[in-house]
């Protein structure tokens, strides 16, 4: 949910914590790549164009930094 992910944004940014978001091909990422994650997010069991994943992705980060700062764009 969109607070749960306002609270993971909270805490890397209070960790001065570096993240990445890698986003896998049509048949995912590989496992040896998967073992080193400490999350794993999926967003549908669908297959998304990289370019409309971006772009949620962004949305939500957005909308997760909008519920910390008490920004009015997110909506409950």
């Amino acid at each position: 949910s969109s607070l749960s992910l306002s609270k993971k944004l909270n805490t890397w940014i209070d960790n001065q914590q570096q993240i990445s978001i890698l986003i896998g091909g049509a048949d995912g990422l590989s496992s040896s790549i998967k073992k080193t994650a400490d999350e794993i997010w999926s967003l549908s069991e669908m297959t998304l164009p990289h370019g409309l994943v971006r772009i949620i992705i962004i949305e939500q980060l957005y909308r997760a930094w909008s519920i910390i700062s008490n920004h009015p764009y997110h909506r409950e």
